[in-house]
């Protein structure tokens, strides 16, 4: 998912409830860190929800871990 950071990726899961996203990065220190997850409501992924894993990522990486 390179558009929320380098390193991050997302997991999509589909069932009769919904589609689900999930964003996380797993390439910093010894952890995988779930940087958002949503409930998608249309075939493209809202600006706000992309936004939301940025910033997690990027304040993630300032704290250096």
């Amino acid at each position: 998912m390179p558009t929320v950071g380098a390193g991050a990726f997302e997991i999509r899961v589909s069932d009769e409830a919904g589609m689900f996203r999930v964003f996380y990065v797993a390439k910093l220190a010894d952890a995988v860190y779930v940087l958002h997850c949503f409930e998608k409501k249309t075939q493209k992924t809202d600006k706000r929800d992309i936004d939301i894993g940025r910033a997690r990522y990027v304040e993630l990486k300032e704290v250096g871990r």
